[in-house]
Formats: C-alpha cells, sequence, structure tokens
C-alpha cells in the first residue's frame, strides 16, 4: 500500500481517535499530521509491517502524550449550572453525553488515553499495553480506576456513599 492511500483510508478515522484524546477538533489535526510526517518518514518500513495501522496509531497516542506533558497548563471545562425546571428536559440525552464528555476530558492523561483505546478503538488490554508501552496488568489497573471516576462522575452518590460509609466508622 502506498502512503497516500494509506491516508485516504485511514486518515479521517485517525482524526477522530485524535479528536476523541484530546477533546479539540484543531488539536486532532495536529496530532494526525504529526503521527502521519512521522509514518511517511519511514513508510518503506512503515508499509512493510504487519498492521501499519497499529504503528500509525501509536505515533498519534505518543504526540498526543508528549503535547500533553509539555503543556504547562490545562483548560479545564466550565461547569453548567443546575436547571430547576420540574418537567423532564428533552434534550436529556444530549446533556448526559454532554457531562459524560466532561468526565473523559478531565480523566488524567493516561486513564483517558486507555479508555479511548479500549472503546472507541475497541482495543483489548494486551493491545492497549503495547500502544502505551506498559504492562497488560497496569493497562487494565487504569481501565478499572478511569471507568471508577466516570462512574463517580456520573452519579455523585457513589463516591458520596462511600464517604458516608467511612464516616460511621
Amino acid at each position: 500500500m502506498e502512503f497516500d492511500e494509506y491516508v485516504a483510508a485511514r486518515g479521517q478515522q485517525l482524526v477522530r481517535l485524535g479528536y476523541v484524546l484530546s477533546g479539540d477538533r484543531y488539536r486532532a489535526e495536529d496530532l494526525t499530521q504529526e503521527a502521519l510526517m512521522n509514518a511517511y518518514r519511514h513508510w518503506r518500513r512503515v508499509r512493510g509491517m504487519d498492521d501499519p495501522h497499529a504503528y500509525v496509531r501509536r505515533a498519534l497516542v505518543n504526540a498526543h502524550v508528549s503535547a500533553a506533558r509539555r503543556s504547562s497548563s490545562r483548560e479545564t471545562p466550565r461547569v453548567l449550572p443546575a436547571s430547576d425546571h420540574s418537567e423532564p428536559d428533552p434534550a436529556l440525552a444530549v446533556t448526559e453525553h454532554d457531562a459524560m464528555w466532561r468526565a473523559l476530558i478531565q480523566l488524567p492523561l493516561r486513564e483517558r488515553t486507555v479508555i479511548v483505546l479500549r472503546y472507541y478503538e475497541d482495543l483489548d488490554h494486551a493491545s492497549i499495553a503495547a500502544v502505551l508501552g506498559i504492562k497488560e496488568s497496569t493497562a487494565r489497573a487504569t481501565a478499572s480506576r478511569a471507568l471508577a471516576a466516570l462512574r463517580a462522575a456520573h452519579d455523585p452518590a457513589i463516591v458520596k456513599g462511600a464517604d458516608d460509609d467511612h464516616d460511621r466508622f
């Protein structure tokens, strides 16, 4: 497969992965461009691999991790005030999606990356470990912590209930 064929076939998928990782469309395009430039420089070697896409995906993830480590400050989404409407909101699904997106973006870098690779890219723990250069058990533990944090963000009573149990003893 030639490089331009690869980009035509997988380019948009890479941009979507970059978006889910970074939460920013422009940053996603930059990450994709950086990963593709890296792949282009080494394309003779990359195209001979069993799975060239795995190489480019890892380059994109590494670019995201590197950029996040370099950044000196992080933007945090503004929390919207709670609505005092007594009737159900017809846009409940949208707001729940938005709340989950905000919780995902607030996860620590490695946890967010593991969750995206697991549930967006549908990679198993062994593949995630290979992409991130970590042990498979670390990938599983990180996914477990991240899912617990997302559950707690979705239902604050989970955390409150845990604190209440702790205060009783």
